[in-house]
């Protein structure tokens, strides 16, 4: 009985800290990178918003029937745009 008390809490030992390793080796670091990844993706989606207000107050109400090439041509000069 003492040997299968043991052999519970070994289990349970080695369980929790292959889970503790994964978190502070895999899930943390992966976590810094997404939070970066979230940064960078809230700059660009600024610059969007900031290009489209411009076109907003630029175009009449009668003229937005092509805003969307306007905003598509404005896009590709960003620096975040594909090629």
């Amino acid at each position: 009985m003492v040997f299968l008390t043991r052999l519970v809490s070994m289990t349970n030992f080695a369980v929790a800290s292959s889970a503790l390793g994964f978190q502070v080796f895999v899930l943390y670091p992966w976590h810094i990178t997404l939070d970066e990844s979230f940064e960078e993706l809230k700059k660009e989606h600024i610059k969007v918003l900031g290009a489209v207000s411009d076109i907003a107050k630029a175009v009449d109400s009668d003229e937005r029937k092509g805003l969307q090439k306007s905003i598509l041509s404005r896009m590709s000069t960003m620096p975040f745009a594909k090629p």
